[in-house]
């Protein structure tokens, strides 16, 4: 091969590296930037294209409960310059640092835009489940690494706020 064409081949593969540290560097700043906007969540497929079959119809969407009926809440506490803030839980919430999360923690920067979801199993028991997230999700202060059953009580921790399940009154169970 002649030298200028070797010559050229490095030039255009310095010129891909460098395009390939560049996506990762803009990457990482898109993280540590602002939120974006909450992204437009697709609808949850029927059970029929999911493949389960199954001849009961889903239920509505009502508030989450415990086992005795009362309602259940999210209660920050720490920060302490968040201490106290309650946030409702439905069938399904998002906790994350995006506007469009049910549990919207933008100050927090160790918070991923979607950090976990909180969501009803069948039974109707409360689940946290991990988004993927970069700091992860810790429920007492073990790491989640699949949904885990949470009841009244429990402490979530999502990068540095800590957050406690209470009844919506906001008072610890």
């Amino acid at each position: 091969m002649p030298d200028s064409l070797l010559s050229i081949l490095k030039l255009a593969f310095l010129a891909l590296l460098w395009l390939f540290f560049l996506r990762v560097v803009r990457a990482v700043w898109a993280e540590l930037k602002e939120p974006a906007p909450a992204p437009v969540r697709a609808p949850a497929p029927s059970p029929a294209v999911r493949g389960a079959a199954t001849t009961q119809a889903p239920a509505p969407p009502t508030r989450a409960t415990s086992g005795r009926g009362a309602q259940v809440a999210l209660k920050v506490v720490e920060p302490k310059e968040s201490a106290g803030r309650v946030y409702p839980l439905g069938e399904e919430v998002t906790v994350g640092r995006a506007a469009g999360c049910g549990v919207a923690l933008v100050d927090d920067r160790m918070v991923s835009q979607l950090h976990a979801r909180i969501f009803r199993g069948g039974d109707g028991q409360l689940f946290v489940e991990d988004l993927g997230s970069t700091n992860g999700t810790l429920l007492n202060r073990t790491k989640v690494a699949g949904p885990a059953a949470m009841k009244r009580g429990d402490r979530l921790q999502v990068g540095r706020t800590l957050l406690e399940v209470v009844a919506a009154s906001g008072r610890p169970a």
